[in-house]
C-alpha cells in the first residue's frame, strides 16, 4: 500500500501524522511512504530522517494525495484539500465531524472512506483521542495561568498563591481525560480546584487519586455557585463523536470577575460555553462578558514535537493494520476501527453526526459488507 502523510496547512499546526521510526517499519513491511516535504520539520523531524527511513519526498501537497491508498494526517482537510480526496481512498485523521457541516458535506462528495481518530473506541476508552486530550488538559492550566496574569488582561491572580495569600481557584468542567489532567496540573500548582462531574463512579476514582482537589456533582445550580469566584474556568467535557453539549450560558458567564479565563478545550467539538468560537494560536484569546476566553482549536499543536510522538505511539498499530491487511480486514481484526468510519462511499456512518447535521445514517458494518467479507460488529 501506499501512504501519504501531507505537511499540515492549518494555521499554526506543526504536528506531523508520522514519525520518521513508524514510516521505517512500514517501509521494512514493504509499503511505500509518501512525506510531504517539510511535513515533520515543525516538531523537529527533518526531511533527511524520513528519506534515511526509506520514505519518498514528494514537493508537491497534491502528489501527496494523488499518490496516496491511505492519507494519514493529523487534523480535518480544509477547504482546499476538499477536491484531493477521491472514491476508494480512506483517509486517517481527527474530524470532529459534528461541528462541522460543510466538511461533513464535502467528505460525502468525495466518495472516500474517512476515519476518525476521535470516535476509536476500545473498552469504553478512546485511545487516539485521550494523547491529545491529556496534552490539552495539561496546557489548559499553562494558558489559563499565563493569561491570569495582569499585563494579559488578567485579574492579576496567582494560580498557587503564597504564604498568607489564598490560592487561585480552578473549576474543571468533566472528569474525563482532559479533565483530570488539568486537575493534576492545578492541583500540582496548589490551586483550589473543584472537578464537576455527573459520573458517580469517575467521582470516586477521581477522589481517590487527586486527594486535594474536590468533587463536586455537575448541575446548573452548583456550576452557577462555583462561578461567582472562580478565576480559571476549564471546559473539559465531552460526548464521543457527538457536538458538545452547552452547559455555560452567557447569563451564567456573567458572574465571574473581570479578568477571570475561561479554557473551552472542548471547542473543536463546538464548545462547551455559550460565548466560545475558535481561536488560533496566533491570536488565541478574546474577551466576552469581561471574561478572556481561550478557545484554540488544535491545542496540543503548541507542543508540536510532544504531540506528535504521542499520536504516533497511539495511531501507529492502526495504520500498520490498514496497510497490512486492507480496511475490510483490519476492521475484521481490529472492530474498534468500524466505530471511526464516520464517512464511507458518500454516506454518513456516525450516527452522532447524522443526528448533528440531520443526515440519513448508514450502518458502516452493511458498507463493509458490500465492499468485501462482512465484518462482525
Amino acid at each position: 500500500m501506499t501512504i501519504g502523510v501531507p505537511r499540515e496547512i492549518k494555521q499554526q499546526e506543526h504536528r506531523v501524522a508520522m514519525l520518521p521510526s513508524a514510516a521505517y517499519q512500514l517501509v521494512r513491511r514493504g509499503h511505500r511512504v509518501l512525506v510531504e516535504s517539510g511535513a515533520g520539520v515543525g516538531a523537529g523531524f527533518p526531511d533527511a530522517d524520513y528519506e534515511a527511513a526509506g520514505a519518498t519526498l514528494m514537493g508537491d501537497h497534491g502528489s501527496v494525495f494523488e499518490g496516496a491508498d491511505l492519507v494519514v494526517k493529523v487534523k480535518e482537510p480544509l477547504p482546499e484539500e476538499y477536491p484531493l480526496l477521491r472514491p476508494g481512498q480512506v483517509l486517517f485523521t481527527y474530524l470532529h465531524l459534528a461541528a462541522n457541516a460543510s466538511l461533513t458535506a464535502a467528505l460525502q462528495a468525495s466518495g472516500a472512506t474517512c476515519i476518525a481518530y476521535e470516535t476509536v473506541e476500545v473498552n469504553r476508552r478512546l485511545p487516539l483521542l485521550e494523547p491529545m486530550s491529556e496534552i490539552a488538559g495539561r496546557m489548559s492550566v499553562l494558558v489559563g495561568g499565563y493569561y491570569l496574569a495582569k499585563h494579559n488582561g488578567g485579574s492579576g491572580v496567582l494560580l498557587g498563591g503564597v504564604p498568607g495569600v489564598l490560592p487561585g481557584k480552578v473549576v474543571v468542567l468533566g472528569g474525563g481525560v482532559s479533565g483530570v489532567n488539568a486537575a493534576r496540573m492545578a492541583t500540582g500548582l496548589g490551586a483550589d480546584v473543584t472537578i464537576l462531574e455527573v459520573d458517580i463512579e469517575r467521582m470516586r476514582f477521581l477522589d481517590i487519586t487527586l486527594h486535594t482537589a474536590h468533587t463536586l456533582y455537575s448541575s446548573e445550580a452548583h456550576l452557577t455557585d462555583l462561578l461567582d469566584e472562580c478565576d480559571l474556568l476549564i471546559g473539559a467535557v465531552l460526548v464521543p463523536g457527538a457536538k458538545a453539549p452547552r452547559l455555560i450560558s452567557r447569563e451564567m458567564l456573567r458572574r465571574m470577575r473581570p479578568g477571570s479565563v475561561l479554557v473551552d478545550i472542548a471547542i473543536d467539538q463546538g464548545g462547551c460555553c455559550e460565548t466560545s468560537r475558535p481561536t488560533s494560536h496566533h491570536d488565541p484569546v478574546y474577551v466576552e462578558e469581561g471574561v478572556q476566553h481561550y478557545c484554540v482549536a488544535n491545542m496540543p499543536g503548541a507542543y508540536a514535537r510532544t504531540a506528535t510522538q504521542a499520536l504516533t505511539n497511539a495511531t501507529h498499530r492502526y495504520i500498520q493494520d490498514l496497510c497490512d491487511l486492507g480496511l475490510w480486514e483490519a476492521c475484521r481484526r481490529a472492530p474498534a476501527l468500524v466505530g471511526g468510519i464516520n464517512v464511507m462511499g458518500g454516506q454518513v456512518t456516525s450516527r452522532p453526526v447524522a443526528e448533528a447535521h440531520g443526515l440519513p445514517y448508514r450502518d458502516p458494518l452493511e458498507l463493509l459488507a458490500v465492499g468485501g467479507k462482512p465484518v462482525e460488529g
